[in-house]
């Protein structure tokens, strides 16, 4: 189920930003030749009663809407109104603005809904609980309710999300500096020295897979908490339990092998890589929001979300964060992943997705609805038209690249590069 919501979700991303120029395109008066759901030849066409031929292409790179007068191969009468490049440059810019507007609305729209019938989560991590044993829980560094601000300079935006286990297994064991909120004091940077801790390993067998468990380990709770189990209701703050996992009576501590000489060979999945930890147990809050407030939270959504965004831009420019691209395969696995977890987890990404490709087409690059903006701009200051020809140029030089790219980020996706 979560694979077949994952390709209805990037669906929608795509169908609604094309709708988007589709419907403003024919507010305006201009004829719509063509509204395509992926590239290439269609596979799925319908026409319409406006003459628009709707089809499905098999190639998932995005879509478009092909408007009469736009490719410049086109030999367009002067006098037809219906040809875009014979409206005035008002109507086409609206035209071009139309996507990247519709996907931020379609974002406040997810966001009512998400926050009306589930609620809002809060905007920061805490602390539930310490691990022992973990540098986190030494002297006390750390404290149960403690908020997470930030790891190593990275703000730490979205709970529940994995921007935390990437910080800290990028440094590969070396020490990390956690800012905190104590109260409503900011604590100093903290540094916590992470651990490896015990990740699963799989035993891949011909005949199917078998996983051995984590080592032992001890728990201090630091919020209380209640446990069915438990006839006394619940345990207490700073209670501690220890979890001893046995496997045919022996206690499991440790497993690492590369290769075991035996009738099948124990090996390291690609999924349970070295995995370290700095012995915190993360939760946040979901407000319930009536409609009038989650209307409002819903509206804020993607301004705080394009904040973020356009910071994660400027920490890769500057190098402090690493390029890590994917394409429509990523996509829809990391979609599977959310609704894996939960239809609201699902519509969280769809949420954040939603704000990055309004954003990402706003960018004055070639081929990309900005950088349509600009020569558009251009226009309507100077009132002078750019040359059809050298615009022309500009965007089928921005699509062969962008195609080239989308093809080795796809190609990484599915494991070539």
């Amino acid at each position: 189920m979560g694979l077949v919501l994952a390709i209805l979700a990037l669906g929608f991303l795509i169908v609604v930003h094309e709708a988007g120029h589709y419907v403003v395109a024919r507010w305006c008066k201009m004829r719509v030749e063509r509204f395509s759901i992926g590239f290439g030849p269609g596979i799925l066409k319908y026409k319409g009663k406006g003459g628009t031929v709707f089809q499905l292409a098999p190639l998932p790179f995005g879509g478009f809407v092909e408007i009469r007068g736009m490719n410049i191969a086109e030999e367009i009468d002067p006098e037809d109104l219906q040809a875009y490049p014979n409206r005035p440059a008002w109507q086409r810019f609206m035209t071009i603005l139309a996507g990247p507007a519709t996907n931020y609305i379609s974002a406040i729209f997810l966001a009512v809904a998400l926050y009306t019938c589930h609620g809002q989560p809060t905007d920061s991590y805490y602390i539930g609980e310490l691990s022992a044993g973990y540098d986190a829980a030494a002297a006390g560094k750390l404290q149960p309710g403690d908020r997470i601000i930030k790891v190593d300079g990275v703000a730490m935006f979205s709970p529940g999300s994995t921007a935390l286990s990437e910080v800290i297994n990028k440094k590969n064991g070396l020490p990390v500096e956690v800012t905190v909120l104590r109260g409503y004091i900011q604590q100093p940077p903290i540094k916590i020295t992470p651990k490896l801790d015990g990740s699963d390993l799989k035993l891949e067998l011909v005949a199917g897979a078998a996983t051995l468990p984590e080592p032992t380990r001890t728990t201090i709770f630091g919020a209380a908490c209640r446990i069915a189990a438990l006839d006394r209701g619940g345990l207490r703050v700073d209670e501690r339990v220890v979890l001893d996992l046995l496997r045919r009576g022996l206690a499991i501590t440790d497993a690492i092998a590369d290769k075991l000489e035996a009738d099948h060979a124990l090996v390291r999945s690609e999924k349970n890589r070295p995995h370290f930890k700095i012995g915190v147990g993360l939760t946040y809050d979901i407000v319930p929001l009536g409609f009038i407030d989650a209307t409002k939270a819903a509206f804020v959504y993607p301004i705080e979300q394009t904040k973020l965004i356009l910071g994660g831009f400027r920490d890769i420019f500057t190098g402090k964060e690493e390029v890590d691209a994917g394409g429509p395969v990523r996509i829809v696995s990391e979609f599977q992943n959310a609704f894996d977890r939960g239809l609201p987890e699902g519509i969280k990404l769809l949420m954040m997705l939603s704000v990055y490709l309004g954003l990402f087409n706003l960018f004055p690059l070639p081929a990309l609805d900005g950088g349509r903006l600009v020569f558009l701009a251009y226009e309507m200051i100077t009132r002078r038209r750019a040359n059809p020809k050298i615009e022309t140029m500009v965007h089928m030089g921005g699509i062969m690249v962008l195609m080239v790219v989308m093809i080795w980020v796809t190609l990484g996706d599915v494991g070539l590069f």
